[in-house]
């Protein structure tokens, strides 16, 4: 009889998270969800929860995790400047010992583990668009090394493990992703200009707006973790997940305005600390080894995204 494969994804709760959880739940897996709520949400999990092969814990991935899965996805970390600097030596803690604790279990359980790393480990790149064996140009003293360098000392770690102990890792590097359950408050770009249009209130542009970002659609992102999980062990990673698909947040602002119909005006405020200008992932190791790339257009992702935000406000959610 074919065992189930019984799988941990640690920020399971999460607006990522929660979608994988709920691939892996399609794919016939038992799923234990680990979170410890700072930004994941139950609500984003309820509808699964009486799913028999659902399993929701409630822990923070600092703290060792004994249970027995043949398969790890490490989501557990804030991942929006406004989170991961509410607490900036928790947001490293969890990176780092989060990682610790997650390759000592899979050391313990012969398991092969994924790590979501981000685009942040190349900082403000000196070089556009950024592959895989870009070093980055990170400020290692500055208020967003907290989350830069606690992604880059959790890809160490998972290197040196994979060196040192022959665990079978995935490491996915993580451009911006969009899409129904984000984070409201988590002072994104996306969220934020939807609920301010929404709202009819002044859309909130830093800088002069030409900075670029690639937004991928949450479920094209999802599909390349499970392609890069199904690899087989010479695949390690760092493999780009992203949209190369480069927008300005003028353009971005225009899109959203465009399509909730909003009177929103758009408003300057000067560029946060360390912001980075541009942000595209060159995925060709992508297309090579896992034979994706995203298939989401922004307009087509954003109206569903939209959809949800409406929800949230008409039923005066949190926000």
């Amino acid at each position: 009889m074919h065992e189930v494969k019984r799988v941990l994804v640690t920020g399971g709760a999460g607006f990522i998270g929660s979608f994988l959880c709920e691939r892996l739940l399609e794919q016939g897996c038992e799923v234990l969800c680990v979170d410890n709520f700072f930004t994941g949400s139950r609500r984003n999990i309820a509808h699964l929860v009486s799913n028999a092969n659902f399993e929701l814990m409630r822990h923070d991935v600092t703290f060792p995790l004994f249970v027995e899965v043949d398969e790890i996805y490490n989501l557990a970390c804030p991942a929006s400047p406004i989170h991961y600097q509410h607490d900036p030596v928790q947001t490293t803690k969890t990176s780092v010992h989060g990682a610790i604790n997650m390759l000592g279990l899979a050391k313990r359980l012969k398991a092969k583990i994924f790590q979501a790393s981000t685009s942040e480990v190349y900082g403000d790149p000196a070089m556009h668009p950024q592959p895989e064996s870009y070093w980055g140009n990170v400020n290692p003293i500055g208020s967003r090394a907290c989350y830069d360098e606690g992604k880059r000392c959790a890809e160490t770690l998972f290197f040196d493990y994979y060196r040192q102990h022959n665990l079978p890792i995935k490491v996915a590097r993580i451009f911006n992703t969009y899409g129904p359950r984000m984070h409201p408050n988590d002072g994104r770009v996306v969220s934020n200009f939807i609920v301010q249009a929404l709202r009819g209130e002044p859309i909130t542009i830093y800088g002069d707006g030409q900075q670029t970002r690639s937004f991928c659609y949450v479920d094209d992102l999802v599909d390349g973790f499970l392609r890069l999980m199904a690899t087989d062990e010479r695949v390690t990673g760092p493999v780009n997940l992203g949209n190369p698909g480069e927008f300005t947040i003028l353009e971005l602002a225009e899109r959203v305005l465009d399509i909730t119909g909003s009177k929103s005006t758009l408003v300057h405020k000067d560029l946060p600390e360390d912001d980075p200008k541009q942000r595209q992932p060159d995925i060709a190791l992508a297309k090579q080894e896992l034979g994706w790339e995203p298939k989401v257009k922004l307009e087509d992702g954003l109206k569903p995204t939209i959809v949800y935000f409406e929800d949230l406000l008409r039923q005066n959610a949190p926000v």
